[in-house]
């Protein structure tokens, strides 16, 4: 506890000291339900682990898991522990969004984006990757899937409908239909899926895309069975604090990243984080980790690069990220300074010599911390 304490006040010192936001008024919380101790048993080599999330398509001009494989070595020395791949399943054609369409939108939960290369190129990635000491998990989308996978054929009923019979967009996701896991038998199926990923390929675990979509039964059905395979390491995006009680890992810390912002815009100040960690410490069960982030893909595509969202104090909250308890997360291109937004549905690769080992050696991200 006193250790935690000073981090906070390091860290309250290190915003302080950014000179920005000081009309932030802060409540103190009570603690209205003591929290409960995660069933979850945390993998030995999770604890103190960094993630780097990896967009296949961007980070290189090949786009290929044998280009990625060639950096894994200049990973290492970085001090990457856990190699996140956004979603490497076939993408679907039907309602596809621009040229290539989103990874999101899954047309087989079974088979390799033949962009990315083939299952034995995969295989040898997972393989290089515990050579070198490190963890893969691969992104799955358990919420919906490609209006063409070939389950919409096959297995209607594992689909929502609304009220005149017809698939269920979410949002305006109008590339993908969502599925029912009021369905036994699509639980079956996913869970069979996922289990075949951990058997055939070797991967350490899953990125569960809007995990908060999906009923946490289900999320506590599937944990076990997989551990069936071998212990696996989940993350969940999400911010739920009882997503943590018996089925993952890590999730999201949302409302941190917002905070980071809204302390970089001046309208919140640096007291704003001592209140958040007082709320997580009530809430969350003990012993969850929360992934901490200056950028991911949503927000660089979307929102704006780290550059954008947090100005002059990029460095101050990616050494904060990197000092809580907590996981820290770095999207490809963070470490070598990239400040572009990627493009989403398009080939737009992240600039080659940015990701060199001269990059490395000349800008110590401060993940090595």
């Amino acid at each position: 506890m006193k250790m935690k304490t000073m981090l906070i006040n390091l860290i309250v010192f290190l915003v302080f000291m950014l000179g920005v936001g000081v009309g932030y008024t802060v409540a103190q919380i009570n603690r209205s339900v003591p929290p409960i101790r995660s069933e979850v048993k945390h993998a030995d080599w999770s604890k103190n682990a960094v993630i780097y999330e990896v967009n296949i398509r961007q980070y290189s001009i090949e786009g290929t898991f044998k280009s990625f494989e060639r950096d894994l070595p200049r990973l290492k020395q970085l001090g990457i522990d856990i190699l996140w791949l956004m979603p490497i399943n076939p993408i679907g054609v039907k309602n596809r969004k621009e040229p290539l369409g989103s990874y999101y939108s899954v047309k087989d939960f079974s088979s390799i984006n033949p962009e990315f290369g083939k299952i034995g190129d995969f295989k040898q990635l997972v393989k290089s990757a515990h050579n070198y000491g490190m963890k893969l998990i691969i992104d799955w989308v358990p919420n919906h899937s490609a209006w063409d996978n070939e389950l919409s054929n096959s297995h209607p009923e594992y689909y929502m409908k609304d009220s005149v019979g017809k698939f269920v967009s979410p949002f305006d996701w109008t590339d993908v239909i969502r599925f029912d896991y009021n369905n036994s038998n699509l639980r079956k199926y996913m869970i069979n899926t996922m289990k075949w990923w951990l058997t055939e390929t070797d991967i350490d675990g899953f990125r569960c895309d809007v995990a908060s979509m999906v009923p946490i039964d289900f999320w506590e059905q599937l944990r076990p069975e997989l551990e069936t395979v071998k212990p696996v390491f989940m993350v969940a995006e999400a911010d739920i604090p009882e997503l943590h009680n018996k089925a993952f890992d890590v999730s999201y810390d949302w409302k941190f990243h917002h905070i980071m912002n809204q302390i970089a815009k001046g309208k919140m100040n640096a007291n704003a984080i001592t209140k958040h960690f007082n709320w997580v410490d009530s809430i969350y069960p003990t012993n969850s980790y929360l992934m901490q982030f200056t950028s991911n893909h949503d927000e660089n595509s979307w929102n704006g690069t780290e550059y954008e969202r947090l100005g002059n104090g990029v460095q101050t909250f990616a050494v904060i990220t990197a000092l809580l308890r907590d996981m820290p997360l770095i999207y490809n291109g963070q470490e070598s300074s990239f400040n572009r937004r990627l493009k989403f549905f398009a080939k737009d690769s992240i600039d080659s010599d940015l990701l060199t080992w001269r990059s490395l050696k000349c800008r110590r991200f401060i993940y090595q911390f």
